[in-house]
């Protein structure tokens, strides 16, 4: 996770205007790929440092699947980031900042949470880990309480 941390504040900063999301997916012992949230810069919803994450771990792999790997990502992943962790076949998931710990607008749906996307998708052999470095990773983004103007919020 603290990989994770300094490439998200190498690439992004601190200022959470710049959503310094960054995540991993070890596999085998080895860092297989990483990245950080490339929406705004690729004018594209789906570039979540996840799913930016998984192609390129992807394109390291030369295939789509990683049985047994590890995605880490500084920020409770949200239903899609969930979704393509199982159709690459990752085997755990390892957050630092949750739903809990962040404003609202990090997350499209304010009733479901990653566990709900694994229980859906009959998913028992996910693993889930959430709070690594709860309190650094959370210093990144907009809080609970923080006042983020509506033109700033991309789950509104």
């Amino acid at each position: 996770m603290r990989e994770a941390l300094d490439l998200a504040t190498s690439e992004k900063g601190t200022d959470p205007a710049n959503t310094p999301i960054a995540a991993l997916v070890v596999h085998q012992g080895r860092v297989l790929a990483k990245g950080v949230n490339r929406t705004a810069e690729d004018c594209d919803p789906t570039a979540h440092a996840e799913i930016v994450t998984l192609r390129a771990a992807g394109k390291e792999a030369g295939e789509m699947r990683f049985e047994g790997a590890t995605l880490y990502s500084t920020l409770q992943p949200c239903g899609m980031c969930t979704m393509a962790s199982i159709w690459a076949g990752v085997s755990r998931i390892v957050y630092g900042a949750g739903r809990g710990d962040v404003h609202e607008m990090y997350f499209e749906d304010r009733h479901l949470s990653t566990l709900d996307y694994i229980a859906d998708a009959y998913k028992d052999d996910l693993s889930l880990e959430g709070g690594v470095l709860r309190c650094d990773c959370a210093k990144l983004y907009f809080g609970p309480e923080d006042d983020v103007p509506e033109e700033m919020q991309a789950n509104d």
